[in-house]
């Protein structure tokens, strides 16, 4: 096959087994990479009910056909295994080295088996896997860790690697690279530490083989020079995502007080425009044209790389204004090998119940010092309130009682990334059909449906969710590569057929992708259903009661609540269009017309399939 390299590794930490292994010319035109190879797998090779946090749960790290080719943004690799946050599949994307070096090594991925008996990391160089005492890591921050894989290995070495709260089990610990990458926001960190696993290290020298060398080095060099002519490609460097920022305040969907509120009072000393001024240098990951890593020195005098996304959810969600004391509390995130976004909800999700009495220990809005002294407690899993909040916001929020689900800012589990959906239907139901929990990066529809009204609640917003999740969730997580340079400055869709094409010599269209990523929709949900054992109904897709019962206080939008009638339409709708069932799960027809038969026997074990 041109474009794959045909070969998965597989490795038994228990046995110390590292095993070649070639994949069928069928599984990789059904599943293409990423994504789609790892919830095949994951399917396939860990049973229902398996404990997350066991070595019978496998962490995968997946490229695509296009992974360490020379075009742009496809620096990245998937990393997957079954939540221990969430209990179903999970997985994230993170720029790293390591899929391409994993792809020179000879490899499309790689499959950690069983537990270490003490601190471990694998070291993949060419054919040769070896399995590394990590004592010298283990206990050490993932910037620190990273720093001495290179010091041994060589600066040319792609790595994934955990921090400390991966270690100490941290339900949404994630994966680490690059001194500021991170994926995995389900847990996928926590998988590795549930396997003494610390850190992956792949250096190769081999060329993956490719049907039109010629055309693809055109198609690259055109690509990279198409994108930096695009006319809003200046404006993007010089904030990458936090240019948003000052948009979700505008639109009163900026995340605030754990989501009370869309708008924060202190917002202009933490936007884009303060951030730029701030502005120290940028970083991206391999083959970027669009850095949007933005470094300022925080309260400490440190480099912390700010996005959006981590200022919105430790900043204005914990009613902190001061824009380097969160770059502080991200960079201690980053080190510690935490998830920003799950982090934040947390602490906003605590700061609320002790502003109610729920929580004794007493935990004030915009408090930096207890803040910052809590996120260590999260990651070492200090004292009781470090432990508990460790276990993410619906963990916490069962525990409690009290009515604390009513604010737990979550979705099956997930935390909500940063945008507020009191006047927001379409994100609304984009995050509660998301397929591994409340996460935006499947389908961003927020600035579209600012665009076309976002008080209706109609069929063509259904109908862009499910367009989104096909180019976002599916073909950029399959391929695996980057959305920025199309989301944000235009560059076209079409680029991508002729990519794949010219790497694999498959003349596939754009339709092609959008059938892959249904199939694989399709068969992720149906692992949520298979693991939630007969107990899934479509109430695991609302979001959270806040939304629906708790009215915006201020702004422009004061007032504002979903419709839960309206609501529940589109989300009728949803299912229709994806051929499942009034309760959220795939039918038989559109399971076997997708090339799912095979998944049919082992849902009816768990539920009554239409």
């Amino acid at each position: 096959m041109k474009g794959w390299t045909g070969q998965l590794l597989r490795i038994n930490l228990t046995t110390k087994n590292a095993t070649p292994e070639a994949y069928s010319k069928d599984f990789a035109l059904q599943f293409v990479g990423g994504r789609g190879f790892a919830a095949k797998i994951l399917w396939d090779e860990v049973p229902r009910g398996t404990d997350p946090l066991s070595p019978g749960n496998k962490f995968i790290a997946a490229a695509g056909p296009l992974s360490g080719l020379s075009m742009p943004n496809v620096g990245k690799t998937v990393v997957a295994a079954k939540s221990p946050l969430t209990g179903m599949y999970g997985d994230g994307n993170l720029g790293t080295h390591f899929g391409s070096q994993l792809r020179r090594s000879g490899f499309d991925l790689v499959v950690i088996e069983g537990k270490a008996e003490d601190p471990c990391y694998v070291l993949i160089e060419d054919s040769d896997v070896s399995i590394l005492d990590a004592d010298y890591l283990w206990g050490i921050g993932a910037f620190e860790a990273e720093q001495k894989l290179e010091d041994r290995h060589g600066k040319n070495i792609g790595t994934l690697m955990i921090g400390q709260g991966g270690e100490n089990l941290v339900k949404y610990a994630v994966v680490r690279s690059m001194m500021g990458r991170a994926g995995g926001r389900p847990g996928m960190g926590t998988v590795m530490g549930s396997k003494n696993l610390k850190a992956l290290v792949a250096k190769g020298s081999r060329t993956p083989e490719i049907a039109d060398v010629s055309a693809f080095r055109q198609l690259g060099r055109d690509g990279f020079k198409d994108i930096r002519e695009k006319p809003g490609y200046d404006h993007w460097m010089t904030q990458g995502t936090m240019l948003i920022h000052a948009w979700c305040q505008e639109y009163s969907v900026l995340p605030s007080y754990n989501f009370k509120e869309g708008q924060f009072e202190h917002a202009d000393a933490l936007n884009g425009d303060t951030m730029e001024s701030m502005k120290e240098k940028t970083r991206g990951c391999p083959s970027c044209t669009m850095q949007c890593g933005h470094c300022i020195k925080d309260s400490e005098g440190k480099s912390a790389e700010l996005d959006y996304e981590n200022v919105a959810l430790l900043g204005s969600n914990i009613g902190l204004r001061d824009l380097r004391e969160v770059a502080t509390l991200n960079r201690l995130a980053d080190e510690y090998g935490l998830d920003t976004i799950s982090l934040g909800n947390t602490i906003g999700f605590a700061m609320e119940a002790s502003e109610k009495g729920i929580l004794k220990e007493k935990l004030d809005w915009g408090d930096y010092q207890a803040t910052r002294d809590l996120i260590q407690e999260i990651a070492f899993r200090k004292g009781p309130l470090g432990s508990m909040l460790a276990e993410g916001t619906h963990q916490v929020a069962k525990k409690l009682g009290k009515g604390t689900m009513d604010f737990a800012m979550q979705i099956k589990g997930l935390e909500v990334s940063g945008y507020d959906c009191h006047a927001a239907p379409g994100m609304a139901l984009a995050f509660g059909v998301c397929s591994i929990g409340a996460h935006h990066k499947e389908s961003w529809i927020i600035t579209y449906e600012v665009d076309v009204g976002r008080e209706t609640y109609d069929e063509s917003k259904v109908d862009k969710i499910i367009e989104l999740q096909r180019i976002r969730g599916g073909m950029f997580e399959q391929l695996v590569s980057c959305r920025f340079p199309w989301i944000e400055v235009g560059f076209d869709l079409e680029w991508y057929p002729k990519y794949f094409t010219a790497a694999t010599g498959l003349k596939w269209k754009l339709d092609d992708f959008w059938s892959l990523a249904d199939r694989v929709y399709s068969l992720v949900r149906a692992y949520a259903v298979r693991e939630y054992n007969g107990e899934w109904d479509r109430t695991m897709d609302h979001p959270p009661a806040r939304w629906f019962e708790h009215p915006l206080s201020c702004g422009p939008l004061t007032g504002a609540t979903l419709d839960q009638d309206g609501y529940e339409k589109m989300l009728s709708w949803y299912y229709q269009k994806r051929g499942w069932d009034d309760r959220g799960i795939p039918k038989k027809k559109r399971l076997a017309e997708q090339g799912l038969d095979w998944v049919i026997p082992e849902l009816e074990k768990v539920t009554t399939l239409e």
